[in-house]
């Protein structure tokens, strides 16, 4: 069978094929190439550590991490699973590596992620004397409000790339968003960025049993329920990072979570008012949204299943008189914790955004 003739080109305004470049041209060519300077982060792994590695979103970032092409993990801390195997802890890393638990952190990394839980990471970096130059990510809510974003040297970067996507890039520390915050200012951004939220907002989001942790009980696994009606911790963030884009918005946002009868994911449910045409809606939308590879905007209705395991968020609009609904769905253990935290450890150091994110929805 004969070999088919390739073509190629440098990357550019303009693509020459090579059969086709004269000698002028390639030496001008040449020139180019040589002035290219590649990111010199890429030419050498960052290491990087976790504190308490053998929960759900300690699980997911070591998974992400095994395979990101620009990471070496050098660590995982667990207090309760010291000198065992991670695979003991997590089972389907079995083969994938042979790292043990370790009982305390090391500071000989370049990215420290911090899995322990609330109010443990505010305690751990009270008590160790951290480098300044150590990219700390938090996935805790100790960090993420204004109010709580400083402690000692350190000032925590709120970290919704979406939202924040310059900040995070010169970032030394980032406080990872909450699940439930991520879903819903995902679907509110667009609107506060062009100043159209008015009057009340109702959310009605039902997060999979991993939201609760790996504990078992008749409420929070195997079942529907209700908790933490309109005061739910995460109503903080989302309220700061709307008013961020539309500074002196003060309408209540009526916030109902619920725990719902499926392992993973988060399907939010987003109520308002708009006196906009949807076809308007959907341009402000895809418009915010055009430079975030994760977030897609679709014009048909969405489930959960087509984002978990998954990194992405997909929104849905539809409109009844002059009621919006924004339906938003993603994943609570990858976009709406580690995923999410790989992603501002990508902006930080210079990778595409994209890196070691590009994963396989379950689908069915």
């Amino acid at each position: 069978m004969p070999m088919k003739k390739i073509k190629a080109g440098i990357t550019g305004s303009t693509k020459i094929p090579l059969e086709k470049i004269t000698r002028a041209e390639s030496k001008k060519l040449l020139q180019q190439v040589a002035s290219l300077k590649p990111n010199p982060l890429w030419r050498k792994k960052i290491k990087v550590g976790i504190i308490g590695g053998a929960g759900y979103t300690g699980g997911e970032l070591i998974r992400l991490l095994l395979l990101h092409p620009f990471v070496e993990l050098s660590f995982v801390q667990s207090s309760s699973n010291a000198g065992k195997t991670i695979y003991e802890a997590h089972p389907d890393l079995l083969g994938e590596t042979n790292l043990n638990f370790v009982p305390t952190h090391r500071t000989e990394v370049n990215v420290l992620f911090l899995c322990s839980g609330h109010d443990a990471a505010k305690k751990f970096i009270s008590e160790n004397e951290l480098p300044e130059n150590l990219v700390v990510i938090d996935l805790s809510h100790d960090f993420r409000h204004h109010a709580t974003s400083h402690i000692g040297k350190r000032v925590f970067v709120y970290g919704l790339p979406e939202l924040n996507r310059e900040k995070i890039k010169t970032a030394k520390s980032i406080a990872n968003p909450g699940c439930f915050a991520t879903s819903v200012e995902l679907a509110l951004l667009p609107i506060a960025a062009v100043h159209k939220l008015t009057g009340e907002i109702s959310v009605n989001a039902t997060t999979g049993s991993t939201g609760a942790g790996q504990t078992l009980s008749k409420t929070t696994h195997s079942n529907l329920s209700v908790y933490k009606a309109f005061h739910h911790q995460h109503l903080k963030e989302i309220t700061e990072s709307v008013t961020a884009l539309q500074p002196g918005f003060d309408g209540e946002i009526l916030f109902v979570p619920q725990r719902g009868n499926f392992t993973r994911g988060i399907h939010a449910a987003v109520q308002l008012k708009s006196n906009k045409e949807l076809a308007e809606l959907y341009e402000i939308y895809n418009l915010y949204y055009a430079s975030h590879p994760f977030v897609t905007i679709s014009n048909n209705e969405i489930d959960v299943k087509q984002v978990v395991n998954t990194n992405r968020c997909f929104l849905h609009l539809e409109k009844y008189k002059d009621n919006l609904l924004v339906t938003s769905v993603i994943d609570n253990l990858l976009k709406g914790a580690s995923g999410q935290a790989v992603q501002n450890m990508n902006l930080i150091f210079g990778f595409d955004e994209r890196s070691g994110l590009q994963l396989k929805p379950s689908a069915f």
